[in-house]
């Protein structure tokens, strides 16, 4: 799965990595170390390929009755999406690209969990695939996300069973994002990452405190 992860972004690095007229959100690109459910996170969506947004982390389904239900829906399985009820709309007509510079995953082990930190290893931007939704309770509209898993490569092997789906090239991030694009094409694009893709190492165990947010999660651990 993908519990946490950071936000912490150049935005000389983002344009040149996207574009130089990607439109950001007022105010800046905003900083976060430790990005947790319900927060909003940065995203790229089918619907506005040249704007950065900022929508809520947990998929919540137009049909859902409350928008709580978005924290039990920050991953989606790549295993069956088009399948199910949550999913199966958005796959289709709602993805995005969802961007941060790296991700936190807890390798379990007897006496505890120890918590690492995955990030590209070529030093570009994070960008996992997503999809999102539009939710609408008492006239306001809400725009979620979910982080798709799958199997893990080489370097995940040892830390946990599942990782996010990365688009790693530009090609197969335009390919997500194309709305014409047929179901089993983009399908096609989830795929686990190829060995060497990533780098990790352990970082201190106040990253599983969400109210712990600053530079020294990067950190590695002593």
């Amino acid at each position: 799965m993908c519990g946490r992860y950071s936000v912490v972004i150049d935005e000389a690095k983002l344009r040149k990595q996207f574009t130089k007229d990607l439109v950001t959100p007022p105010g800046g690109l905003p900083t976060n170390y430790n990005m947790a459910p319900t927060q909003d996170g940065l995203v790229i969506t089918d619907a506005a390929p040249d704007r950065l947004s900022a929508f809520r982390w947990g998929l919540v389904p137009f049909w859902a009755k409350d928008v709580k239900i978005g924290a039990r829906m920050i991953n989606a399985r790549r295993e069956g999406i088009e399948d199910k009820p949550s999913f199966r709309k958005p796959i289709r007509e709602r993805r995005c690209l969802v961007i941060g510079d790296s991700f936190y995953e807890w390798k379990r082990h007897d006496g505890g969990k120890t918590p690492y930190r995955i990030r590209p290893a070529d030093g570009q931007l994070l960008v996992m695939a997503g999809i999102w939704e539009q939710w609408n309770g008492d006239g306001e509209d809400v725009y979620t996300y979910s982080i798709i898993t799958g199997a893990p490569n080489r370097e995940m092997q040892s830390i946990h069973d599942r990782m996010p789906m990365l688009l790693t090239h530009g090609e197969a991030q335009s390919a997500w994002l194309d709305r014409d694009a047929p179901l089993p094409d983009v399908l096609e694009l989830l795929r686990t990452p190829p060995d060497g893709t990533l780098e990790a190492y352990t970082v201190s165990p106040e990253v599983g405190n969400v109210r712990n947010n600053g530079p020294s999660l990067h950190e590695p651990a002593a």
